[in-house]
């Protein structure tokens, strides 16, 4: 029997995100006959599946409970059964890749238990973390990984994760980190016109890539330039995604008394992220542990590494994993601004040095990071279901 995989997440492009880009960039470089995708619909949902050939269907994936003691979940997780088990049956479907434990996961068990179709999860280590914090949304994150035949965490500290809570062990998890098209993002020449037209000239210009939440840092590096600025006049932060805490970083920029150093840019297109990489002088994901909800990878280091910056993660979650720490970027503690400040007018300094990590970096991403052999080792992984 032809074996047909059903690839089932609500993150997904358009939506932004590091999941859904690793997810869009891996099943894009499989064989797309053998992979149906069934992601979130949304607004510009349409517009963006006009871009591309994939298979995909989309269909709400969203609910506001994903628990199945209240009436929205149940009614949530019944007619998702319901639409999937038609499209299972009309595709031929033979297994299931699901992008997070709850809610896909969830749906992904209940349809083996009916249709007997094997399925394996995804983890990326924030998700059972706090899931771990409730007791109905722990015994299902024990139930799934206890049924699903292979569990694919994004970093060895996810994974440390999940043997810790009790929810897998042994071969059962593998590790597959993110990776990044080393083609597409690669090292450049200075451009000022667009430096000029990002209001960049003659700055030295620190950039976060990611969405706007509390655990990605962006508050404390926004509070951090008023001390870097003391040392680095030309400095300025350019905060690049969307988020829940837009108004909370606006307030912060005024408060401050920032609004010549520090940018918002919540409306980027691809091509015009890269270029943000590839013009910045150092990138910094400021991340921190908020209760349970950490960063189990990073994805856009990765990306800035290849784009041969010099990075700079808190020490939190599977950061360190995604470069050489001490030569291609540093791991700092980022629930202080005033460390991330002494930290980052230090290596601000030192221009050579910068100049040496990020060509260590480049050569670390197409070494271990590339996306042609994070594929490669992925389509070995699914053919052990």
């Amino acid at each position: 029997m032809k074996r047909k995989t059903l690839v089932l997440t609500e993150n997904f492009p358009p939506m932004s995100g590091g999941s859904g880009r690793w997810f869009w960039e891996l099943y894009s470089r499989l064989p797309k006959n053998d992979y149906l995708i069934v992601a979130d619909e949304g607004t510009e949902a349409n517009d963006f599946d006009k871009t591309h050939d994939l298979n995909v269907i989309r269909m709400p994936l969203k609910s506001n409970e994903w628990g199945l003691r209240s009436l929205t979940g149940l009614k949530f997780y019944f007619n998702s059964y319901r639409r999937l088990r038609r499209v299972i049956k009309e595709h031929g479907i033979t297994h299931i890749h699901t992008g997070r434990v709850i809610h896909e996961g969830v749906i992904a068990w209940l349809l083996s238990l009916s249709l007997g179709v094997k399925f394996l999860t995804y983890v990326h280590g924030e998700d059972v973390e706090t899931a771990a914090m409730s007791r109905e949304y722990n015994f299902l994150v024990k139930l799934v990984c206890s049924k699903a035949e292979m569990i694919i965490c994004n970093s060895e500290n996810s994974r440390t994760i999940v043997e810790r809570l009790g929810y897998a062990s042994g071969d059962k998890i593998v590790v597959l980190n993110p990776g990044v098209d080393s083609t597409k993002f690669i090292p450049s020449k200075v451009d000022e016109r667009f430096r000029q037209q990002l209001g960049w000239h003659n700055k030295k210009v620190i950039i976060t890539v990611g969405r706007l939440q509390q655990r990605k840092g962006q508050d404390k590096m926004i509070a951090a330039m008023p001390d870097i600025l003391t040392h680095h006049p030309d400095a300025l932060y350019a905060v690049i995604g969307r988020g829940e805490c837009a108004g909370l970083l606006k307030g912060l920029i005024e408060k401050h008394g920032l609004q010549n150093s520090v940018q918002l840019l919540d409306e980027v297109s691809d091509e015009q992220m890269i270029k943000c990489y590839q013009q910045c002088d150092l990138f910094i994901l400021p991340n921190r542990t908020i209760e349970s909800d950490i960063e189990g990878f990073g994805m856009v280091l990765v990306e800035a590494q290849s784009c041969a910056k010099p990075v700079v993660a808190g020490d939190s979650g599977g950061t360190r994993e995604t470069m050489l720490v001490g030569q291609s970027g540093f791991i700092i503690d980022c629930t202080s601004s005033e460390n991330i400040a002494k930290e980052l007018s230090k290596i601000l300094d030192d221009e050579d040095f910068m100049d040496s990590m990020g060509k260590v970096g480049r050569q670390h991403v197409e070494n271990t990071l590339d996306w042609l052999a994070h594929t490669e080792k992925a389509k070995q992984l699914f053919l052990k279901i």
